[in-house]
């Protein structure tokens, strides 16, 4: 039979639960209000890693200072292309962002499989077809496509663009870039599903007073194989191979223009003093080298080669058979 609880047995165990349960929940309440909440977007999920976008960062930060370069040389003034931003964002809500009528243009960057898509802000193209026919840069408040003419400057300015992100992207995969086709109206291109990610690359170009936007677009699914080599040691380390390369080039190319001087021993032998003094136009010396062995070669009196001697035309001349491996040798 079950035990009935007096009336102070049962204020006792409320007493107990008001004072140490209680506090106790409180405390676990404190704990879960002090743990940091991330809210997480299905719609917008994260598939690139913040070290993958850090790499594209500092990958397409020097595609600006090239493209920089490079337009300030076409265009004849000082062009500032300026990182803004690398996000990723879904491609329905990135065809939103892009004005109409635009001047676009989609590329195939082989080994990425998908399209990739670059847009010129209306404004930032105006500007460039202004300067390019020997205005100043002005701003154009106009919205019309782009005329034989101006589409013809505008290919010549991406083509550039394709050559300079060819050039970023060497250390980490290299790509080439080709033209697919060129669009006015966003809305008709559709290079990947409205949902599928896009990491969308945002620079700001100023010209004299102009300033617009230029951006581009990679898909995920063209991004996905080469994901792994976007990491920030492989950067690095792509970056310290270039530099030792391009170090080696000039190092070889500055020793291209130094002169050396090469001769040859075709043979030694040993006489005494006496008959050194005595020595007169006629007189044979014997070799102590046999004619079928080799000579030596030196390249500023050191010992580099190993040669076979013979006649070039009516030329006496040494064919290079081996190198010298062991200790330099002067003479």
């Amino acid at each position: 039979m079950a035990k009935i609880l007096s009336q102070d047995e049962i204020d006792a165990l409320l007493t107990t639960v008001s004072t140490g349960d209680g506090d106790a929940d409180e405390e676990r309440y404190d704990d879960d209000k002090m743990r940091p909440i991330i809210t997480y977007d299905f719609k917008h999920p994260n598939r690139v890693s913040k070290d993958q976008i850090r790499t594209l960062e500092n990958m397409h930060d020097n595609f600006a200072g090239h493209y920089g370069s490079s337009l300030s040389t076409i265009l004849r003034t000082i062009v500032d292309v300026d990182l803004v931003s690398v996000d990723q964002i879904t491609y329905s809500e990135f065809i939103m962002s892009l004005v109409t009528p635009s001047c676009t243009y989609t590329f195939g960057a082989d080994p990425m499989e998908s399209v990739c898509l670059v847009d010129f802000n209306p404004t930032l193209t105006f500007a460039f077809i202004d300067r390019m026919f020997g205005g100043n840069g002005k701003i154009l408040e106009t919205e019309r496509e782009l005329t034989g003419i101006e589409r013809s400057i505008m290919s010549r300015l991406s083509n550039r663009l394709y050559r300079d992100m060819e050039r970023a992207w060497e250390n980490i995969v290299k790509i080439t870039v080709a033209q697919k086709s060129f669009e006015t109206n966003p809305q008709f291109i559709q290079i990947v599903a409205p949902g599928e990610t896009v990491v969308v690359v945002s620079f700001q170009v100023k010209l004299f007073q102009s300033t617009g936007l230029l951006t581009i677009c990679y898909p995920y699914v063209s991004l996905e194989p080469i994901m792994p080599k976007l990491s920030g040691q492989n950067w690095i380390d792509a970056t310290k191979k270039k530099n030792l390369d391009s170090d080696r080039q000039v190092t070889l190319e500055n020793l291209q223009s130094v002169k050396a001087e090469m001769s040859a021993m075709l043979l030694t032998t040993r006489i005494k003093m006496r008959e050194f003094m005595n020595m007169k136009i006629g007189d044979v010396i014997p070799s102590e080298k046999l004619i079928n062995q080799p000579i030596d070669v030196y390249v500023n009196r050191r010992k580099k080669y190993s040669a076979r001697p013979g006649l070039s035309g009516k030329k006496r001349a040494f064919q290079i058979i081996g190198v010298h491996e062991g200790i330099v040798e002067d003479v």
